[in-house]
């Protein structure tokens, strides 16, 4: 899908045509709209295609006529049954009167120009518009780590009240989605430091203030990255600590109470060989069973005092 978008006085508005100083918006594009966007600006399809291919590394190439930047973004996804985050290509393709960027799908980096949730941006001036671009994929990177950051925060809450199999589940998870924006801001960040190289680039000092802040955010997202993975790991070795000693206690528990319950097995056993009755204690005493019976509930009493002195019950 193509559409065609413009600023004047602040304010943007979807046009029908190509015109000086226009955003072409490419979504999901068909082969055919690529190769019109190739021949209406003689670009190389392959570049204009490049951010379909999920497996595309975030690079920048100078072209005789336009140049291509081609950087990850965050986007949401299904991911074993679980809403979870990934990265994929967005390509921004710098003409002399255009700008294009190209996307496999709907992205919240660019509905925000769109819905001018963005202020003092203009479609006119392609190497600010472009630097906002990057700088709203950084803030949109920051905003899902503060989210995944608080998945993890009630994952963590539940640890005192009942920690299941399905929360270690979650936190992998988590820290799968903080491996994907690792690997692309890292990427992103080679890019960042290759526009500040290019001379042939037409920049104004605003534009360089601009790619500055961008890189600076960029890097604060990176050790986001970092230290909520650190946190990650953290809660997770909390997690597999506490369930182990769950475990461990409810194993000495069990323990204990085979102790007790032994002493009873032992006695009725000894009371109960095929031996001479008159060697047998209280064999011969009126209610003897009564006493043998007392006596083992005493030691089962001595024993479980004792255990429980010892904290095993």
């Amino acid at each position: 899908m193509i559409n065609i978008y413009r600023t004047d006085n602040r304010i943007i508005s979807e046009i029908d045509q190509f015109d000086t100083g226009a955003w072409v918006k490419l979504t999901a594009p068909s082969l055919e709209e690529c190769a019109e966007i190739s021949d209406r600006f003689h670009m190389d399809i392959a570049d204009v295609r490049a951010a379909l291919d999920d497996e595309e590394s975030s690079r920048i190439n100078l072209e005789d006529e336009y140049t291509l930047i081609l950087v990850d973004i965050p986007s949401a996804e299904m991911r074993n049954n679980r809403h979870s985050y990934t990265t994929i290509p967005l390509g921004i393709l710098i003409a002399e009167d255009v700008v294009i960027t190209v996307c496999a799908e709907e992205t919240a980096v660019l509905r925000s120009f769109v819905e001018q949730r963005v202020r003092d941006f203009s479609t006119k001036k392609q190497m600010r518009f472009t630097y906002q671009i990057l700088y709203n994929a950084c803030m949109v990177y920051q905003s899902l780590l503060r989210s995944i950051d608080r998945k993890r925060t009630e994952i963590e809450e539940r640890i005192d009240q009942n920690t299941e199999d399905v929360d270690l589940i979650d936190l992998h998870e988590l820290e799968s989605n903080l491996v994907y924006f690792a690997t692309s801001l890292r990427a992103n960040g080679v890019v960042l430091d290759r526009l500040t190289r290019y001379g042939r680039l037409r920049q104004y000092s605003e534009d360089q203030e601009l790619l500055e802040d961008v890189i600076i955010e960029n890097r604060q997202a990176i050790e986001m990255t970092q230290i909520y993975r650190d946190i990650i790991n953290g809660t997770r070795e909390l997690m597999s600590t506490v369930i182990n000693n769950r475990l461990n206690n409810v194993m000495k528990y069990l323990a204990a109470i085979t102790i007790v319950m032994s002493i009873p097995t032992i006695i009725s056993g000894l009371w109960g060989m095929n031996v001479g009755g008159k060697w047998m204690p209280f064999s011969s005493t009126p209610h003897g069973f009564a006493i043998i019976c007392v006596i083992t509930l005493l030691l089962c009493i001595v024993v479980m005092l004792w255990l429980r002195k010892k904290k095993m019950l």
